[in-house]
């Protein structure tokens, strides 16, 4: 099958490359997923479970993506709750082969059934940002109604879900990034745009919630704004600095196929829209992360069985 795969950690996006790799195997639980579009993110070359397995062994070349959408092709033994031929979208492993490829085999539990009416490039747009801003507002937060919610890089894929998440929940949103990221937060609907570029973050006040995404100092700023009994969550990396009185919280995020069922229910209806900015094919999927693509790209890698 064809893949995309990194060898060298040093060389960043540089180093991804269009190979031919024998097919996967499924194991036992696991479910092989034709892939039909793929969600990457940068920062995943960073992270351990991309070099080595859960042993600590070296695993390259590996195959980098973890958000995935596509049609299950094979089911491992044991495999029960999904069956062959059926659409499907969620979250791969994170120490195992991602979704840039034609194929991937992943643990049925990570997986959620797909509706026909759902566009593949869509769906693998929403795994990580859509279960990132649930699990961060809703299972550690508790976000409540009427409650005031500061989203730091409310331009990004996540804080673009979380956004529309927080808003649907009643509660008030603040956003917070780039200049350039004002008009996205006016389409969302958030009641403040903070620019953090040209105005000061501490002069919105105290808010009963903090979801950071950029982490380091804008990060640790933000724990004066949080109110006794509030809740700063973070997904950028775990903080240094804590609110005198509320709670601090770094998550890495799961799939549940519960929560995916929430956010698919969603978008069907029309209440949530995942970021997509670009759409590339596999092919050309290296060049275009080499060159700097900028944005949230989605990686389609086949249509109607089809190479894309």
């Amino acid at each position: 099958m064809r893949a995309i795969t990194v060898r060298d950690r040093e060389a960043g996006v540089g180093g991804l490359a269009l190979t031919e790799l024998p097919s996967p195997h499924a194991a036992e639980n696991d479910i092989i997923v034709q892939v039909h579009a793929a969600g990457f993110t940068r920062g995943e070359l960073d992270w351990p479970g991309t070099w080595t397995d859960r042993a600590g062994r070296d695993r390259t070349p590996s195959v980098p993506g973890h958000e995935v959408s596509g049609v299950v092709a094979e089911l491992g033994y044991g495999t029960t709750g999904l069956t062959v031929g059926q659409r499907v979208f969620g979250l791969t492993d994170w120490s195992r082969d991602g979704a840039l490829a034609e194929y991937v085999a992943v643990e049925a539990r990570n997986l959620a059934p797909l509706p026909a009416d759902v566009d593949h490039v869509v769906a693998a747009a929403l795994p990580i940002s859509g279960l990132s801003a649930w699990q961060a507002l809703f299972d550690h937060a508790r976000l409540e109604t009427g409650q005031t919610v500061l989203i730091n890089g409310v331009g990004g894929a996540v804080g673009f879900v979380a956004a529309q998440l927080a808003r649907e929940a009643g509660a008030r949103v603040i956003g917070a990034g780039r200049a350039s990221d004002r008009h996205a937060a006016g389409e969302l609907g958030v009641h403040q745009f903070v620019d953090l570029e040209g105005e000061r973050l501490e002069d919105i006040g105290e808010v009963d919630v903090v979801l950071d995404v950029i982490g380091g100092e804008i990060r640790d700023r933000c724990t004066a704004l949080v109110r006794p009994g509030g809740t700063l969550v973070t997904i950028a990396d775990p903080p240094t600095v804590h609110p005198r009185a509320g709670r601090a919280v770094f998550f890495v995020v799961e799939s549940k196929r519960e929560q995916l069922t929430q956010l698919i229910n969603r978008l069907r209806s029309g209440r949530l829209a995942p970021l997509v900015d670009n759409v590339i094919s596999l092919a050309d999927a290296p060049a275009a992360f080499a060159a700097g693509a900028r944005g949230r790209t989605i990686v389609k890698v086949t249509s109607d069985g089809k190479p894309a």
